[in-house]
């Protein structure tokens, strides 16, 4: 692709570098934001800047946060016991969309996996047993995508906190085998929290 514009260029390039990106629709994109008044460009650039430098993760939950503690976790009205244990924060915002949860989370930020050199010190594991150790969590909520690289995080978290006092669950397999959480339609994702079963009573000991 010949570029009249070394800027231009550059700018196609850097926005190539978004997933699902490619050349020509960040030409595209590109040859937009030109067309629009400059001060729309700018506020977009400062809005990108601003989340990446003020952005946080809550201490709780490890869920983006605009605060140390997440709208989530500092909601009374939220029940602390159950805890949802979710790969993404955008696992977070799908469930959140379905109105059905009223718990707390827990972002691993991943899950294992072994062909991408992801163990179990790489996620957020260590902090959801140091919650689990504290007595203050009833119920946890495995809601992983039900991949075997799900499974076999659900696993390794499970034995980690089977001599605790705290119910474990999964949510119900209307999720499709294979499926990643974030694509679910949200009547399905809103049934399958609230039908989840025993995590026991999923995996084969």
């Amino acid at each position: 692709m010949e570029f009249s514009s070394k800027l231009l260029e550059r700018a196609v390039n850097e926005m190539s570098q978004l997933p699902g990106i490619g050349k020509r629709t960040a030409l595209r994109l590109v040859l937009h934001m030109l067309r629009q008044p400059k001060e729309q460009t700018l506020a977009l650039s400062e809005a990108l800047q601003t989340m990446r430098n003020d952005v946080k993760f809550c201490k709780s939950c490890h869920n983006i946060s605009d605060t140390e503690l997440c709208e989530i976790c500092s909601n009374p009205k939220r029940n602390e016991g159950i805890i949802c244990v979710v790969e993404d924060v955008r696992d977070v915002m799908a469930i959140e969309n379905t109105s059905s949860f009223k718990g707390l989370y827990h972002v691993l930020g991943g899950k294992i996996s072994p062909m991408d050199g992801i163990g179990p010190h790489d996620l957020n594991i260590q902090s959801l047993v140091n919650k689990v150790r504290e007595g203050k969590v009833s119920e946890l909520i495995f809601a992983l995508s039900s991949t075997m690289e799900g499974d076999t995080t659900n696993f390794y978290i499970f034995k980690q906190i089977k001599d605790f006092s705290v119910t474990t669950s999964t949510i119900a397999r209307g999720i499709s085998v294979g499926d990643e959480l974030e694509y679910a339609d949200e009547i399905t994702l809103g049934r399958s929290i609230i039908n989840r079963i025993p995590f026991e009573s999923s995996i084969k000991l």
